[in-house]
């Protein structure tokens, strides 16, 4: 099977504007749909609470022909338009879908950041994680959310094998950035972000980048779009991961990103796996 996530940072605007940036991601929407996965996960739909209107729903049926979708919004009294994900599974599939909460601080558990589809054989999970904030603001409440969803995955892998994926904001190691050295105390490669994703995989988890493809550098997923030449000059970071259970490691055939063209921010992955 064919699995494919990515932060879209505004499915919203995605659907409705015509600007530059808008045109950008709709390229990036057909090189996914080209790539005929049989899963796309969504981050940072940033959809109103009620979910998609009826210009969405038109616009995505368009887009994503033969796809069904289900979505996840942030709800009050978190902030509206705000993170999100959403999963589109081809017709074929009729997965069983879980938004779960994990008692994560704040309002972290209102703000759609989380989806689970049961495949039967397996669950395909995704996640939008927390970002620790402008001055580390949010690191406090981003630990405790670490925990609690590592132990959430850990309750999914006691029954079946997890595929996990999304946005997990934090480069684990110094090879997943480009300048580790001026960024030890940024938001997303903290000491404290950098261990909770330690403590995820020392939970049963694999990350199929490394596994599959070594210690080849200069690999990101993310490039800063305040920063003009940051992807020019592929000064990124790798902050989405696929992670699945140890147990079916060896049966993934491929993880690799996806190319976006010019498009700055987030870049699409891909798994390829023998399930």
């Amino acid at each position: 099977m064919r699995f494919i996530s990515w932060n879209i940072d505004s499915l919203n605007a995605a659907l409705t504007s015509d600007s530059n940036r808008a045109l950008l991601t709709r390229k990036v929407i057909e090189t996914i749909i080209e790539n005929n996965p049989d899963v796309i996960a969504m981050q940072e739909t940033k959809l109103p609470s009620n979910g998609p209107n009826k210009k969405h729903m038109e616009e995505l049926a368009n887009l994503f022909e033969g796809y069904v979708y289900k979505w996840r919004s942030s709800q009050e009294p978190a902030r509206k338009g705000y993170a999100g994900t959403m999963f589109l599974y081809k017709e074929k599939y009729s997965p069983v879908v879980y938004y779960p909460e994990i008692e994560a601080p704040d309002t972290m558990d209102l703000e759609g950041r989380i989806m689970t589809l049961d495949f039967g054989d397996f669950y395909l999970t995704q996640v939008y994680t927390p970002n620790a904030g402008d001055n580390l603001r949010r690191l406090k409440e981003r630990q405790v959310w670490d925990e609690k969803y590592a132990n959430y995955l850990q309750k999914l892998d006691q029954k079946k094998p997890v595929l996990a994926t999304g946005d997990f904001n934090v480069a684990h190691m110094e090879i997943d950035l480009a300048n580790p050295q001026n960024n030890h105390m940024s938001a997303g490669f903290t000491d404290e972000e950098r261990k909770g994703f330690t403590n995820l995989l020392n939970k049963g988890f694999t990350d199929t980048f490394r596994y599959v493809n070594g210690e080849i550098e200069g690999a990101y997923t993310w490039w800063a779009q305040r920063v003009k030449t940051s992807k020019i000059n592929n000064s990124g970071w790798r902050i989405d991961y696929w992670l699945v259970s140890d147990r079916v490691a060896d049966q993934v055939v491929r993880s690799e990103m996806i190319d976006s063209g010019e498009r700055q921010d987030h870049t699409p992955i891909m798994l390829d796996i023998e399930l």
